[in-house]
């Protein structure tokens, strides 16, 4: 099972945990959770007015194995108004835009969406329970 967290930052209230939003899926091929501002499409959807934030910005995806891997879709501009690295204790790493990487199996960890127009984040703790 992967579970998502996900909270969204400004300045104001950086460190908040308040309006958390929570997902969930079995490891099975194919299962997929989205993050983004399309709420019809994503699990876990940001505030209508945050467009560094692409309608569908990140999916988590399950493979064959059952193993997941996140994926930073391209929106429909050429360069994104957001930056995205993925943390998982004293690993991090940038994800390219249009890129996938794999999540620890067994592990846990947090994929920050930083606005880099201000002060703004998108920040999605995951744990993936074998």
């Amino acid at each position: 099972m992967l579970e998502l967290t996900m909270a969204a930052v400004s300045a104001a209230d950086e460190g908040a945990t308040a309006g958390m939003l929570m997902a969930d899926a079995p490891s099975e091929p194919g299962a997929v959770l989205r993050v983004g501002r399309d709420k019809s499409v994503c699990r876990l959807a940001t505030p209508d007015d945050w467009l560094f934030v692409s309608r569908v910005h990140l999916e988590f995806l399950c493979g064959p194995d059952g193993g997941w891997q996140v994926t930073w879709l391209r929106g429909s501009q050429p360069d994104p108004s957001s930056e995205v690295r993925l943390t998982s204790g004293a690993y991090a790493q940038p994800l390219g835009y249009g890129g996938t990487l794999p999540l620890p199996r067994g592990g846990s960890g947090e994929i920050v969406v930083q606005d880099r127009g201000g002060p703004r984040s998108v920040n999605v703790g995951f744990y993936h329970e074998v």
